[in-house]
């Protein structure tokens, strides 16, 4: 169940919300608790198992670290236990196939035959399907028993708040990725109040305009231009640009757009998730696209990896190998292929370059400069990304560099004819103008803004729901993760 669908807005958030409100405060968070697990059974029915283990193993290993706090010995037991368990289960479900085709070709044989993955005896769970979400849940309980063990939060003794924290199914299976310190004070303690709630719907509407009316429009033309690569047809190189200009302005505002509708998810319910983007497309480095880009992936990373392993504590050979280390490790949480990995790497090299040498020439250099250098990277970067394989990557960067022979066709001028409008308007948006004409508005007619704000949300929604009403192209690109 995606966020961008009438069953979920009308059927279940509308139930939810509902029966949220009129509980009492002591049973609200049982209601998050049985609507994640309602919402995830939704999508998969089976596979709530794992997050549930996930959830059970982080519980107890937190109440074990705080009940044995002098004893060293099985406190860092049990974090061993917790990461080491959740990281078995990415690798089961989300690396394993890989970890096994790669073995394979290497041997030139099949030394390993992984179809199914078995728990408590049972062998109806197919390794070859990704449960949803797994990446993002499993490191947001995984940080519960991190910060425990360091002694940077309270224990939750109470495992209805703990699981309700880990299932919120408004940042459930796609992010933000919201540590337990983040919420653990509303946890216990919050407030709903009507202001809380508009800001809510307007964040949450705004999310569902990005997704809907954008994302799905430009992602119809990246379909469009990619499955031509890959059946092999000559792809004119404008049009091969005019694909992945389109992928880049889709996975944008899918992903800004889903985080924009968890944090309104999350309002609605009296909590406050960090933000996850912010305009990413504006950076003039690669440093600066990836403090603007996911930005709670980056503080994850940032948090249980770079500084743990010494951050730029301990010169630059260490700071060079530590940031290697987190940019290998981000390409590979990506997902399951060397197209993934190879573009954590292409960020890693262009990162540490930066710290090196790169920076110092990037700062006497004009804005445009910058930004340009910038941009092409990221374009080049989701080519890796977005392709299936390297060699569907490699075919995409040829049609981008002329193999076809041309650079321009009829079939070009049809897909700009078609969706030069929607492309023209997600340029602008994955910018901050529409941002500074609002407050600039704001400012001198606050009366106006006040006035029209309420009647362009309910515009955007009533589109939305316009466009649902008849869609069949409707994806969410990190429920893949």
């Amino acid at each position: 169940m995606v966020f961008s669908s009438l069953v979920f807005i009308f059927l279940f958030l509308t139930g939810t919300l509902i029966i949220y409100y009129i509980a009492p405060k002591k049973l609200k968070n049982t209601v998050i608790l049985l609507s994640g697990l309602i919402f995830y059974t939704w999508g998969e029915p089976v596979y709530v198992v794992v997050m549930i283990i996930s959830t059970l193993i982080d519980y107890f290993a937190g109440l074990v670290i705080w009940k044995k706090g002098d004893n060293k010995v099985i406190r860092r037991i049990c974090l061993i236990v917790s990461i080491v368990m959740n990281l078995s289960l990415l690798f089961i479900f989300k690396y394993s196939g890989f970890f096994a085709d790669n073995v394979n070709a290497i041997a030139g044989q099949t030394l390993i035959d992984i179809e199914k993955t078995y728990f408590l005896g049972l062998d109806f769970l197919p390794v070859n399907i990704l449960p949803i979400g797994i990446s993002f849940f499993t490191f947001q309980s995984m940080s519960y028993t991190i910060d425990m063990y360091r002694g940077d939060i309270k224990v939750q003794k109470n495992p209805i708040n703990f699981a309700a924290f880990v299932t919120l199914f408004s940042q459930l299976v796609a992010g933000p990725i919201v540590r337990y310190s983040d919420i653990a004070a509303e946890l216990d303690s919050r407030t709903v109040d009507i202001d809380k709630i508009y800001d809510g719907v307007k964040r949450f509407i705004t999310g569902m305009g990005k997704k809907v009316l954008i994302a799905n429009s430009v992602g119809a033309l990246w379909d469009t231009v990619l499955a031509d690569v890959q059946a092999g047809v000559p792809v004119p190189a404008a049009t091969a640009w005019l694909g992945i200009i389109a992928y880049t302005l889709q996975i944008y505002f899918d992903f800004s757009g889903y985080s924009d509708m968890a944090i309104g998810l999350g309002k609605m319910m009296g909590f406050t998730f960090p933000e996850n983007f912010n305009y990413p497309y504006l950076s003039k480095s690669i440093s600066e696209f990836w403090r603007r880009w996911h930005i709670t992936l980056g503080a994850w990373f940032r948090s249980y990896v770079y500084i743990p392993l010494g951050g730029n504590r301990k010169g630059m050979k260490r700071t060079v190998f530590n940031l290697a280390v987190v940019w290998l490790l981000t390409g590979i949480w990506h997902g399951a292929d060397w197209t993934f990995i190879l573009w954590g790497v292409l960020y890693g090299v262009f990162i540490i370059a930066e710290r090196l040498f790169l920076g110092k020439i990037l700062d006497r250099l004009p804005d445009w400069i910058c930004w340009l250098y910038t941009m092409i990277l990221v374009v080049f970067g989701w080519v890796l990304f977005a392709s299936p394989n390297l060699a569907a990557a490699g075919a995409y960067f040829g049609a981008m560099f002329g193999s076809s022979g041309t650079v321009f066709s009829d079939s070009t001028l049809y897909l700009l004819m078609n969706y030069g409008a929607v492309l023209v308007l997600g340029v602008f948006a994955s910018t901050d103008a529409w941002k500074i004409i609002v407050e600039q508005t704001e400012k001198r007619l606050p009366a106006l803004v006040h006035g029209l704000m309420p009647v362009c949300t309910t515009g955007v929604f009533v589109l939305c729901t316009a466009y649902l009403v008849d869609a069949t192209y409707n994806p969410f690109l990190y429920f893949n993760f």
